[in-house]
């Protein structure tokens, strides 16, 4: 009987010639597992694909609810963004993909696990991070960092000597890859920085230009720092997040350009559009902003970097990832409210925050003085904050004089 590998396969130009080719050069029983993470592809469709290039078997799954509620949401809370600009949208996805992976290869009595991740990208650590933290007995085939294939254009001459249909062409040569919660786009014109990305290679949102020409406001909600309505509808969390892609999108909300630190140290640019997304972490930012008292909120910055590091590098299943979660949990206890957006031609703009949590307070803040803050207090405040300041500035003065 023939040994089994369980491939983590989308019917993309890579995957697409990895069945075969690990048919031909491993002689293995290839089972194709198939991640619906919201891609929007017809599902069925690469089923039979996997089938028709020489799957044994094909198993699907819908792990869309999961994604959000175990690997976006809890990076939303945590306020990670990768360098300023990437809101992970590929790096959240990979862990729960190879999560449901290693279960079939284990239900399925598969030696080996598969993935077509190229040699020089983050992926490969992401998910073969996963394997190793969850069943380090799998063998793992990288066929990228094996086989002879150098180039996409390789793949697509191994293609079509195979007889293996693929979007993919060499006029259409960008890398693709899309889940709810964003699209990533590299190759083609984006390998020179000094490119400005085509209009066509943006697929998902509106051009500035074709946007509407009014203002969208749309109003967020949320509980404990996660999302639940918009615009007072309570929604489950695969259609709340749709429909937030569906008004940022046509209004050319959450585009950017980003040359970024790939963890195995090449620098790389790509094009994302995280529609959505950024509403739900500008919005969450905002709301953090009149709940969280200032220590918290400021170590929680630091705590948001780290995370947005172990994200990216793969590190998901992690005791350090899990004890930022515990943290992140209890300053969100208070994070509960409404943010209201403005949008228009790709801007967002805030135009209100409300919680009954909030610390912030109009009597406080405003200029107006009240009974609950004396000004008088803040001489003393001061002259305590100061006093380091005076002590060396008479310490060096005694210095200087000596010197005299």
């Amino acid at each position: 009987m023939a040994k089994k590998v369980v491939l983590a396969y989308s019917g993309g130009l890579d995957t697409s010639i990895i069945i075969p080719w690990l048919n031909e050069n491993y002689g293995m029983d290839v089972i194709a597992m198939i991640a619906d993470v919201g891609q929007g592809e017809d599902l069925d469709a690469v089923v039979a694909k996997a089938y028709a290039t020489g799957a044994k078997k094909a198993v699907v799954r819908d792990l869309r609810q999961e994604f959000l509620t175990e690997y976006v949401f809890p990076t939303v809370r945590a306020g990670a963004v990768y360098e300023d600009k990437y809101l992970l949208g590929t790096s959240m996805a990979r862990p729960v993909i190879a999560k449901h992976q290693v279960e079939v290869a284990l239900a399925e009595g598969a030696e080996a696990v598969a993935h077509g991740c190229t040699g020089k990208g983050n992926d490969q650590v992401r998910f073969e991070h996963a394997y190793q933290a969850l069943a380090p007995e799998l063998a793992i085939i990288a066929p990228w960092r094996e086989w002879e294939l150098k180039s996409r254009e390789d793949c697509l001459d191994y293609a079509e000597a195979h007889g293996i249909p693929v979007e993919a062409s060499r006029q259409k040569i960008h890398s693709r890859d899309r889940n709810l919660w964003h699209i990533s786009h590299e190759g083609g014109e984006l390998e020179d920085a000094a490119n400005a990305p085509l209009e066509s290679t943006w697929t998902w949102t509106r051009s500035p230009q074709q946007a509407p020409d009014h203002t969208e406001v749309v109003e967020i909600g949320f509980e404990k720092g996660t999302p639940v309505s918009v615009n007072g509808m309570r929604l489950e969390p695969v259609q709340l997040v749709e429909l937030l892609n569906e008004v940022a999108a046509r209004n050319a909300v959450g585009r950017i350009d980003l040359v970024e630190n790939r963890f195995v140290g090449i620098k790389s640019r790509g094009i994302y559009e995280t529609p959505g997304g950024t509403l739900i972490l500008t919005a969450h930012r905002e709301l953090e902003a009149i709940t969280l008292e200032r220590e918290v909120k400021h170590y929680k910055q630091q705590v948001a970097l780290k995370y947005a590091e172990l994200v990216y590098y793969g590190l998901w299943f992690t005791p350090l990832r899990q004890a930022l979660d515990a943290f992140v949990h209890t300053t969100q206890q208070s994070v509960t409210g409404t943010v209201r957006l403005a949008l228009y031609k790709g801007n967002v703009s805030i135009a209100g925050r409300k919680s009954d949590l909030a610390l912030y307070s109009p009597e406080l803040s405003s200029f107006t003085m009240g009974e609950s803050y004396d000004q008088k207090d803040a001489a003393g405040f001061i002259r305590i904050l100061g006093l380091p300041a005076r002590t060396l500035f008479h310490l060096e003065n005694k210095q200087r004089e000596k010197v005299r």
